[in-house]
């Protein structure tokens, strides 16, 4: 078990805490309204409940472990996504190149080797995939299929493997170091989905992409982008390098970033006519409806922080 920088124990205990609220709450709502159901509240707090105990476990146990974990979650993502996208039966030899990427991009993660994890899959994997499709000999639907999976090997590979590498970065504030950066991103861009769809429920009147998610309002994404970035200003400081101002331009980016690759997945779902891209998280669906904004916030907040701090 290595050290834990205050900084990041205190964002911790705070996390524990919202939890705690949260689940209060809900036993209060449950004795004022017996007669209504809260069976889906219950699952979502009881799934948050896991999955940020076995985060902060890992992220506690060691830098290795932390790393491990994300690697399980881009390969679970990976999995729900091929298992809603139809590909060709031809195509399963492909699949477990795609698969194999998960282990060799985590590796180079795992030993810093910027240079490599940066076009590993941008780069030789998207021309390795479909110089083996040819050798399969089966040309009917080859377009498709390819840009099916190497789009999801970018999606839930290498988008989300950037998460992991936050942890490999340079040292720049001690008091919280990499686990800070780690609980900033996931914290500011979960926190970006529940202020969005607050301010949404409040005032929201006119809707940006109806036929995407009907649910989306300018309000409510005007709202949320308000809060996000007058919030990380604040708290960006506390857990990473970045000063107030780099701090509230990167609570700016992960909203906008973050509400894109929700109405991204949210696409991809409509055009399958299915309402969860899983059934793996009670109460929030499959992983996919899980990491959709941190899908599009992972790599763009690794790069602004990578270029503004590093």
């Amino acid at each position: 078990m290595w050290e834990i920088p205050p900084h990041s124990l205190y964002a911790m205990l705070v996390v524990f805490g919202l939890l705690v609220t949260a689940t209060t709450c809900r036993l209060i709502l449950k004795r004022l309204k017996p007669e209504k159901d809260y069976t889906e509240l219950r699952q979502r707090i009881q799934s948050w409940w896991w999955m940020i105990g076995i985060l902060f476990l890992c992220l506690i146990v060691s830098r290795t472990t932390a790393i491990i974990l994300f690697a399980f979650i881009s390969f679970l993502a990976l999995k729900e996504f091929f298992s809603i996208v139809p590909t060709r039966q031809a195509d399963r030899r492909v699949l477990f190149w795609a698969y194999l990427s998960i282990p060799v991009q985590y590796y180079l993660v795992s030993i810093g080797w910027y240079g490599l994890f940066i076009i590993f899959i941008p780069v030789y994997l998207f021309l390795f995939l479909p110089m083996r499709m040819v050798l399969i000999g089966e040309t009917r639907g080859f377009i498709q299929s390819a840009g099916i999976i190497h789009w999801a090997v970018m999606l839930t590979v290498f988008c989300l493997s950037h998460i992991a590498y936050l942890l490999m970065l340079p040292v720049k504030n001690a008091d919280a170091g990499g686990m800070g950066l780690v609980i900033f991103l996931l914290f500011m861009t979960q926190f970006n989905d529940v202020c969005q769809f607050i301010w949404g429920k409040l005032l929201g009147r006119h809707k940006i992409i109806p036929k995407v998610s009907p649910n989306k309002t300018w309000e409510g994404f005007i709202g949320g982008l308000l809060t996000i970035a007058l919030v990380s200003g604040f708290l960006g400081p506390f857990l990473t390098p970045l000063n107030f101002r780099f701090s509230l331009l990167a609570g700016l980016l992960i909203s906008v970033s973050g509400f894109i690759g929700d109405v991204v997945i949210s696409s991809i779902k409509r055009d399958l006519e299915i309402k969860d891209s899983g059934s793996l998280i009670p109460g929030h669906g499959g992983i996919l409806d899980r990491c959709d904004s941190l899908i599009f916030t992972s790599p763009l907040f690794f790069h602004y922080l990578y270029y503004m701090s590093f």
